[in-house]
């Protein structure tokens, strides 16, 4: 069982309706119609992971502009050491990526997963 904070459960609820459009793109369009489940703004520890995979242990982060900067560099950092330090792989791409590449990050994800594209659900 992973560590969870009670406190942020509101705050997750909130973000899961309110996904960005990069963050809603990649649910609706891909990971929604993987054969294994994803969790959406998943509450670990003190911080809400925007998908996991428990079945993978793997925390898929999407970024925005603004992760570009220094002290969210250093956050960012902090909070994937937390996840590693679970057990719990990072992957993160950037809106950009989802937005010009969102095929190869689709592509990407299913390698790291393990599951072919004629496993995807229709």
């Amino acid at each position: 069982m992973l560590p969870y904070n009670k406190n942020l459960k509101t705050n997750a609820r909130t973000l899961r309706s309110a996904m960005t459009p990069e963050e809603s793109h990649l649910w609706y369009d891909f990971l929604k119609k993987l054969p294994i489940t994803v969790y959406r703004q998943r509450t670990i520890g003190n911080y809400i992971a925007d998908f996991y995979i428990a079945s993978k242990k793997l925390v898929i982060e999407i970024d925005g502009a603004q992760h570009q900067m220094p002290e969210n560099r250093n956050a960012d950092a902090k909070r994937d050491a937390y996840f590693q330090s679970l057990g719990i792989a990072v992957k993160r791409y950037t809106n950009h990526n989802i937005n010009r590449n969102f095929r190869a990050v689709c592509e990407d994800l299913l390698r790291t997963v393990g599951i072919a594209a004629n496993e995807m659900k229709k």
